[in-house]
């Protein structure tokens, strides 16, 4: 493809600061056309627009669940409690696993005397 362009592709003499015959066309992307063949699509594979995109939808859902927890009180108190909740399971079972870890110690101390 031929370079139809006036432009000083050597970066080189952009740099200088002589002051002599400073021009604005030193910048090989300005005043170009645009390549739309280039941009066909490349985000969207099956061409859909991006309403009609399932990550669209997904992300639609995610954001109007979060708005429903973040402005409603009941929704938000009943979150707290079932973390509350989870909270506490978690913490019995690591009591379980400590009461388990002892009687195995003590069963090791007994069998070594």
């Amino acid at each position: 493809m031929k370079n139809n362009y006036n432009y000083d592709m050597n970066i080189e003499n952009s740099r200088k600061n002589n002051n002599q015959n400073v021009n604005i066309n030193h910048n090989p992307y300005i005043n170009q056309p645009m390549n739309v063949n280039s941009m066909n699509n490349q985000g969207n594979p099956q061409g859909q627009s991006g309403f009609n995109n399932g990550d669209f939808v997904k992300g639609a859902l995610i954001g109007a669940a979060v708005t429903f927890l973040l402005t409603n009180k009941g929704a938000q108190e009943s979150l707290m409690k079932a973390a509350s909740k989870g909270t506490e399971l978690f913490q019995a079972g690591m009591e379980e696993l400590k009461e388990r870890y002892e009687d195995a110690r003590a069963a090791m101390e007994a069998n070594q005397e």
